[in-house]
């Protein structure tokens, strides 16, 4: 296993500040599910035992975990993880059998039938694998269905599927119908669908996973962008490490329904949980994850060193990945200067830094 160059997170933000708080939530299916889960909290009885004994199977097991506003939360695991049946409480889809689910710190499990469906009319979009558009109504129609059901007059939901479709880039197929769409088509009509009443939340649950590779990456590349522009909170679902990655600002990682690591990309790479997110992350390249700032050296480090910083270094964000950084000193032996979102400096990346960044993940001063 890699060398530890970060805590493991555990989630330790403001619960007050976050838009989404799932607080040890647990699912168990089953006719007698309640007494299956007393008898796991209280005698510590395996998820085999559960079964043989009551009948019940685990499906989320004490998941916890916060989701900021406008944040990417990706969670990410293998077929029977709980991935998907975790996503589906947070718009009630699923009842959990204990714990809390806080939006925007309202307690969704005190909402009434009126108030829930408000919810999931209003706040919450959803995209699913399948697309799960409507074959009888046109591209636009299908767009305009949640601000139907919201009671929009027909111009004005017209007006405003129209212009999600620009943001889509399907201008000009409003008429066109499912059928006539290839399958990325069709999935970006699904993805404006839950654009079109404006929600505040998104729930995406492995929404590129049945395209071709290449549609897969054209459209996370789409998402990442429109994401950057719209600053939706969302929650997305996926089995692929690799797109939880180029996807995530952060990701928790789910086993037999536990999460056994929340971290960003760059922590859940370089600094694995257990030897079961070390086989995952195997395949990522420290290339497509780790950061200037966590590389760079402070400026007081550098100078003590090396004497008063050049005033005409070039300069790099310090969100920029590794790749980019070499990218950028293959034409320029010199440091580069590390400026943070308000473009002040912050740090200092030599030819040195950058290689022990690729040998050994780094460790900046």
């Amino acid at each position: 296993m890699l060398p530890s160059i970060f805590p493991i997170i555990k989630d330790k933000m403001d619960s007050s500040s976050s838009a989404i708080k799932i607080k040890n939530v647990w699912k168990v299916f089953g006719n007698t599910s309640t007494e299956a889960l007393d008898a796991i909290q209280n005698r510590g009885i395996s998820k085999t035992e559960a079964l043989e004994e009551y009948n019940s199977v685990i499906g989320v097991s004490n998941v916890s975990f916060d989701v900021e506003p406008g944040e990417i939360f990706c969670v990410m695991g293998l077929s029977g993880s709980g991935k998907s049946t975790l996503v589906r409480h947070i718009n009630r889809l699923l009842e959990p059998t204990s714990g809390k689910i806080l939006i925007n710190g309202q307690d969704v499990m005190t909402l009434d039938r009126d108030s829930l469906q408000e919810l999931r009319n209003k706040k919450i979009g959803m995209v699913f694998q399948n697309f799960a558009l409507m074959p009888h109504r046109s591209v636009v129609d299908n767009i305009a269905m949640p601000l139907e059901i919201r009671g929009v007059s027909k111009n004005d939901r017209l007006d405003a599927a129209n212009k999600i479709l620009e943001i889509v880039e399907l201008q000009g197929w409003g008429n066109k119908f499912a059928h006539e769409l290839s399958g990325g088509m069709q999935q970006r009509v699904g993805l404006a669908r839950a654009l079109a009443a404006d929600p505040e939340f998104l729930l995406m649950d492995e929404p590129f996973s049945a395209l071709d590779p290449l549609i897969r990456r054209q459209l996370q590349s789409e998402f990442i962008k429109l994401s950057k522009q719209m600053k939706k909170t969302t929650v997305f679902i996926t089995h692929d490490l690799d797109e939880a990655v180029r996807v995530g600002h952060r990701i928790a990682i789910m086993r037999d329904g536990k999460v056994i690591q929340i971290g960003t990309p760059e922590q859940i790479v370089v600094s694995p949980a257990d030897e079961y997110v070390a086989d995952f992350v195997k395949g990522i390249s420290r290339l497509k994850v780790v950061q200037a700032k966590t590389i760079m050296q402070t400026i007081q480090y550098y100078e003590s060193n090396n004497g008063k910083l050049d005033e005409n270094l070039q300069s790099v964000g310090e969100d920029e990945l590794l790749s980019k950084l070499i990218e950028v000193s293959k034409s320029n032996q010199k440091p580069l200067v590390v400026k943070n979102n308000e473009q002040k400096n912050v740090g200092v990346i030599t030819q040195s830094d950058l290689l022990k960044a690729v040998i050994e993940g780094g460790d900046g001063e």
